[in-house]
């Protein structure tokens, strides 16, 4: 049987642990191992980790300071690598579940997403990651929305290059991957905004991934959320990550097993948002724009809209800024 291997970071999170814990032990396919890192907890959150060793097969790492969501979740990663290093025989898989302190997973989560994991597309390939929907709750756990995937208007799929634009439509509490994926993820490059998006581009770059329709979870949403609801960057800022990203894209050895046609992509969507964050307009890549604004403009299925789009692609920062009311 495989080997199932659940990470999880932990930061004061007291208020809510204690449902995610027992929403684990309720899972109708447990796991082999539940890895969690503390990053520096200040409340009892440790304390309630240690009180679930009897119904859980924890390990617990505690780590003296604060260092924040992505090191936490790195830190765990390696662990889980170090556990199927001792545990796994060459020629077999084991599989990743990512954990959020405050949801509550659906009691066939593990279940579900491994049957997934085993089914092959068209080609007879089976993905290395796997993600399904969720219920939305409140702080309260009441439900307000029955899909976080319609709620937050989350495509169903993008392409690689879409990826690599910034574009991301997975959450990590809701993925499941295979253990020898860890060998591109990790270690995780310190300019990856949050280590799901970098975990997504790894799958999609190899065997790709895959969506399901099915909640597996109940994502909750509540003021205390590292990463909830919408976002808080403007337009200008948006940019400016965007461009972090696919520039440290370039530079990880990632880059080099990319298609020569992706790599060109890549490379010209740098040098094309590093222009548009200084001129007020871009004549000289409205064909460019053009062809590959499905890429550029995953989230807009009308081809209708994309003439517009491609009007508003070649308009910089400073004009938006200036004319369009954009910050």
């Amino acid at each position: 049987m495989a080997k199932l291997c659940v990470v999880m970071a932990t930061y004061n999170g007291e208020k809510y642990l204690g449902q995610m814990l027992d929403s684990l032990v309720a899972q109708t396919r447990p796991a082999e191992k539940i890895i969690v890192v503390d990053d520096g907890s200040k409340d009892s959150s440790v304390s309630i980790l240690e009180s679930y060793k009897e119904k859980l097969p924890l390990d617990i790492f505690v780590s003296p300071k604060n260092q924040g969501h992505r090191a936490a979740f790195s830190k765990s990663l390696e662990m889980a690598r170090d556990y199927f290093g001792k545990e796994l025989k060459p020629d077999e898989e084991g599989f990743i579940a990512l954990a959020d302190q405050d949801d509550i997973w659906l009691p066939r989560k593990h279940e579900i997403l491994l049957n997934e994991m085993e089914k092959a597309d068209t080609n007879g390939t089976c993905p290395d990651m796997v993600f399904g929907d969720a219920q939305v709750i409140d702080g309260e756990g009441k439900v307000f929305a029955e899909s976080w995937r319609k709620l937050d208007h989350i495509p169903e799929s993008l392409t690689l290059r879409a990826l690599m634009t910034g574009f991301t439509n997975v959450t990590g509490c809701m993925v499941m991957f295979r253990s020898s994926l860890l060998g591109d993820v990790l270690p995780i490059p310190v300019d990856v905004p949050v280590h799901d998006q970098w975990i997504t581009f790894c799958a999609a770059a190899r065997n790709g991934y895959r969506s399901i329709k099915e909640p597996v979870i109940q994502y909750r949403i509540h003021n205390q959320n590292a990463i909830g609801l919408g976002h808080s960057h403007t337009w200008t800022g948006n940019l400016k990550l965007n461009l972090q990203w696919a520039k440290m894209l370039t530079q990880v050895p990632h880059f080099e097993k990319l298609s020569k046609a992706d790599q060109d992509f890549l490379t010209t969507y740098v040098s094309y948002t590093e222009t548009r964050l200084s001129r007020y307009f871009l004549p000289s890549y409205v064909l460019w724009v053009a062809r590959n604004a499905r890429s550029l403009f995953p989230h807009i299925e009308s081809k209708l809209k994309f003439i517009p789009l491609v009007a508003y692609g070649i308009v910089g920062a400073p004009f938006a800024t200036k004319f369009l009311g954009k910050s």
